[in-house]
């Protein structure tokens, strides 16, 4: 049984499908579960869609209690029905839940419903081993080794109509719809104040794969009416976010697995997030890092800034991502990255993490 609640989750998933088909070839493997879009293309038999139940915020997630409830239902049943080798008598949890962030009391009920708990993230492991939690095996991030670009800059250029001579800033506003709409206008003011100044830099819009390049278009028509026109040169791109993050000078990405991203395609980022008032107010005062942005959490410094809440306005982040353009600090914040990417693994998380499953299971 595999339940997967929003789009990383599900691309990590899918990735652990084929890691465990691949290693177990002579064993039929049935699998069900919550699942996106990547799952349901793995052949794992869909229980519940998870599509529409990656939100957040206090006031979403009590509006959408009623889904969430009968999505439970419906798991709990099939569970009961099937009994499935893990997630029914023995608990596998795979990538860890960001306790060390935010409501560290949490980890007493991985001691208690975890019979193994498979890390990502290289700090983890010893965040659980201070708390006398030992079933924790570090399998390397799924993404290391992973993320390239299916092709370079120049064709990039060449098929988004850009001049690869020139720069080029790339903006990942978020995944989640309420993300997107707070995200992308504070982005879209920062690319008018850059072409103001410097008219021959080029832009990006990232769309996520939940996402649609119409609804994108649509923010943007009505980000028109600003003071600053909009860049000239403004694309929309779907289905291209490595290969646009990896042709990029630098970029603005929305705090998530994007960052991660970047960091292995060795782009040079700024971090930026907006929650509505009401969630920034109650659920931020729960985290507890030092650090917001993944990338900077497996550094164990503030490698890329991160600009959080009000502190995301248009005129700061025209402001850092010019820093950033500049050739010496570029380089410097380049090769920086390299050393997160060292640290995330070497590649083949999924498979060892199908190992451990499999080694569990028998």
């Amino acid at each position: 049984m595999i339940v997967a609640g929003e789009a990383s989750g599900d691309a990590h998933a899918a990735a652990l499908v084929h890691a465990l088909r691949a290693a177990a070839p002579n064993v039929q493997l049935d699998l069900f579960g919550a699942t996106g879009p990547l799952l349901r293309a793995a052949d794992v038999e869909s229980i519940v869609c998870s599509d529409d139940l990656a939100i957040l915020g206090l006031v979403e997630i009590g509006g959408a209690l009623p889904k969430f409830w009968q999505a439970f239902k419906l798991l709990k049943k099939a569970a009961l029905e099937r009994e499935p080798d893990a997630v029914g008598l023995k608990v596998i949890y795979y990538i860890s839940p960001q306790l060390w962030a935010w409501r560290s009391y949490r980890a007493r009920n991985i001691r208690r419903d975890v019979d193994l708990l498979l890390s990502i993230l290289p700090f983890e492991k010893d965040w659980y081993a201070d708390r006398g939690i030992d079933h924790v095996e570090f399998v390397g991030h799924p993404l290391a080794g992973e993320v390239r670009a299916r092709y370079g800059r120049a064709e990039f250029c060449q098929q988004t109509k850009l001049d690869s001579k020139l720069p080029i800033i790339s903006l990942l506003p978020g995944s989640r719809r309420k993300e997107v709409e707070r995200i992308l206008p504070p982005m879209l003011e920062a690319a008018a104040l850059i072409s103001d100044r410097r008219p021959e830099v080029q832009f990006v819009i990232v769309v996520a794969p939940s996402r649609s390049s119409d609804e994108l278009r649509s923010l943007v028509r009505g980000q028109r009416a600003t003071p600053l026109p909009l860049p000239s040169c403004l694309h929309i791109v779907s289905g291209q976010s490595r290969e646009a993050l990896a042709a990029s000078d630098v970029a603005a990405i929305a705090s998530g697995t994007a960052t991660l991203e970047a960091a292995l395609l060795g782009t040079p980022m700024v971090i930026v997030y907006k929650e509505s008032m009401i969630n920034w107010h109650t659920l931020g005062r729960l985290i507890t890092t030092d650090h917001f942005g993944l990338v900077n959490l497996v550094a164990g410094e503030r490698l890329a800034t991160e600009l959080m809440q009000d502190d995301l306005n248009g005129e700061r982040l025209a402001n850092e991502l010019f820093l950033l353009l500049d050739k010496k600090r570029n380089e410097n914040a380049r090769a920086r990255l390299r050393e997160v990417a060292r640290e995330l693994g070497e590649g083949g998380a999924s498979e060892r993490a199908a190992e451990c499953i499999l080694a569990a299971l028998r």
